[in-house]
């Protein structure tokens, strides 16, 4: 998945478009050279001349937008990753690009975009149906823009009961986040279980003698969410059958993307209820679980970007879903003209480095100095890295809900489904 990014050489003009502002009532940020800036983006080569560089001219109409979800670009994950992501298109290849907050649908938003003239168009929230299918008797707007490129995140709305894509200018992008959330599932059980050795005074954890729990926070119940907490549960499961023990399982799938308050008050009843680790997919209703588990002295794992910072010592680990690796490969595809070849859904795994769980670093800082712990930690270090590379050569299978995969409870009976 990876791959070097070819430095192209373009001037480009922005016209205002009539989309409008941001919910922090900024408006849209887009990005326009100007005669101040460097000359990566004002298509002239590193000594001022004209450069001449051919591919530098078929990527001059590289017009980059990103739509975001209700999140908002300043999410630090999902949505920020993938503005990180245009802005350095900008810087290195002489992209143009928009970042916008809709303030009405999303369809909408997407024909105003492809109207005026932006070519590479990234969809960050999960509503699919104007694009694809055309709503109020209009056709789809990927019908109605045939020379734009529309990406859509973690579902594939493109393709037809056969399987077949139904539009040649919609790519779907999947990231394998149930194998990095079966490693999140699988550690966090394997802390729970040594919290008295790994963990002193700073926290606050129930007893494995009187509860075993975790908790799972979802947006939507939707497969690009359900996906996360599958693996989740299918990677505490391993742990808790080898370790001949059962947990209960605690889940919210409708908790929206912007409500800090409700996701601080669930994990807390979740916390209540002797979950010591409780994972939120959900934007920013992640960073009021963060703050419940500071605050009650327990654990949280988050997720899109690496947010183990936030709560320093409180945040076990984020799973992240790298969305500035996308956007710069497929601009690079787009600049080379080589997208439209591509294949419709792009799946990034583990070893695209697009999808993870953290190094862990700050989370190890917290843990005790004493020998007893130091060692019990490098021994939980090395099974999830066999978790991982088992995962990799495919001798553990986790099943994939954004592919359609089925997942049946009763294959996890170390866990009681609440």
């Amino acid at each position: 998945m990876r791959s070097k990014f070819v430095a192209l050489l373009m001037g480009c003009v922005l016209t205002v478009s009539l989309l409008t502002g941001c919910g922090n009532g900024e408006a849209d940020e887009t990005s326009t050279p100007d005669a101040g800036e460097s000359a990566e983006n004002t298509g002239t080569g590193a000594d001022g001349d004209e450069s001449g560089d051919g591919a530098a001219s078929a990527a001059s109409d590289l017009k980059i937008a990103i739509v975001c979800d209700e999140s908002g670009q300043n999410d630090n994950g999902y949505n920020q990753s993938a503005v990180e992501g245009a802005k350095e298109c900008a810087d290195t290849m002489g992209a143009e690009y928009k970042v916008v907050e809709p303030t009405e649908s999303i369809g909408n938003t997407l024909s105003i975009l492809a109207e005026d003239g932006f070519n590479l168009i990234f969809s960050m929230a999960y509503d699919f149906d104007a694009l694809v299918n055309g709503e109020a008797g209009a056709a789809p707007i990927a019908e109605q823009y045939p020379d734009t490129v529309f990406v859509v995140f973690n579902a594939t709305p493109n393709v037809d009961e056969a399987g077949a894509a139904i539009h040649n200018n919609v790519i779907s992008v999947l990231y394998n986040v149930n194998e990095s959330s079966y490693l999140a599932g699988a550690l966090s059980v394997l802390v729970n279980e040594n919290a008295d050795v790994l963990l002193g005074d700073g926290y606050d954890l129930t007893s494995p003698e009187e509860a075993r729990a975790l908790g799972f926070i979802g947006a939507t119940d939707s497969d690009g969410i359900t996906v996360f907490g599958v693996g989740f549960v299918e990677g505490a499961q391993h742990v808790a059958e080898e370790l001949g023990v059962t947990y209960d399982y605690y889940s919210k799938y409708d908790a929206g993307f912007a409500d800090t308050a409700g996701g601080s008050n669930v994990a807390g009843t979740y916390y209540g209820n002797g979950a010591n680790v409780v994972y939120t997919v959900a934007g920013s209703v992640g960073d009021g679980v963060a703050s419940k588990a500071k605050e009650v002295k327990k654990l949280a794992v988050h997720v899109d970007a690496n947010k183990d910072a936030q709560q320093p010592g409180y945040i076990l680990t984020s799973v992240t879903k790298n969305t500035k690796v996308v956007v710069k490969t497929l601009a690079e595809a787009y600049a080379g003209g080589t997208i439209m070849d591509m294949d419709k859904i792009q799946v990034y795994d583990l070893a695209s480095g697009a999808t993870s769980v953290t190094d862990l670093a700050t989370f190890s800082a917290a843990l005790e100095t004493t020998d007893e712990a130091k060692a019990k930690w490098d021994e939980i270090l090395a099974y999830v890295a066999d978790l991982e590379a088992k995962i990799g050569d495919g001798t553990i299978k986790v099943t994939n809900k954004q592919n359609g995969d089925s997942f049946d409870e009763a294959s996890c009976p170390n866990i009681n489904f609440k």
